[in-house]
């Protein structure tokens, strides 16, 4: 594997709105999931836990992600992954706590990543979902109303007519610095 496979992977990866209803199969969910896993975290802490959502639960699951017109695509997804904070290690709370940095937050935005490009590799379409009932969506999914859930991913396949965007990306000389 050289840099050119990345940036492949990374230009061809895009938020999917458009997506066929096919279910996925529990197998290529499971290899994603088990693929993100494999995330760094701070202090390995690795503070998280992946509800995958199949079958007819994900329409359920979906209401939860809607509202205000917001993510009516996600009825047709064929499979939703909620990210939630697990439990964390006592090195990585500790240092969150002298650094004045939430590292769960961090590791699970680094998760979502490894999630939504080990979907791409994988054939599957994804789009990041942020806007949530998250009281709602932790009673669907069975978890404690403590359980917080940032975000869930929606995976499918895309319908044919949503081809492949251009990245519009502010130019690297606004977003990059270069110390020597």
């Amino acid at each position: 594997m050289d840099i050119q496979d990345i940036e492949t992977l990374y230009l061809h990866r895009q938020s999917c709105r458009a997506f066929d209803g096919r279910e996925v199969p529990e197998e290529l969910v499971k290899k994603v999931c088990s693929l993100a896993l494999l995330a760094p975290s701070a202090c390995n802490a690795q503070p998280w836990k992946l509800v995958a959502v199949l079958g007819e639960q994900r329409k359920e699951v979906a209401k939860c992600l809607q509202g205000l017109g917001m993510n009516k695509f996600a009825s047709d997804a064929g499979a939703l992954v909620a990210v939630s904070s697990g439990r964390s290690n006592l090195t990585a709370k500790l240092g969150g706590r002298m650094k004045g940095t939430d590292f769960t937050a961090n590791d699970l935005g680094i998760l979502t990543a490894h999630l939504v490009l080990a979907a791409d590799a994988a054939g599957l379409s994804s789009c990041i979902l942020g806007w949530r009932n998250e009281d709602r969506l932790c009673e669907v999914l069975g978890v404690g109303k403590e359980t917080h859930i940032p975000v869930v991913v929606a995976l499918g396949y895309a319908k044919e007519d949503d081809p492949i965007r251009p990245k519009k990306r502010k130019p690297c000389e606004e977003t990059l610095l270069i110390l020597k």
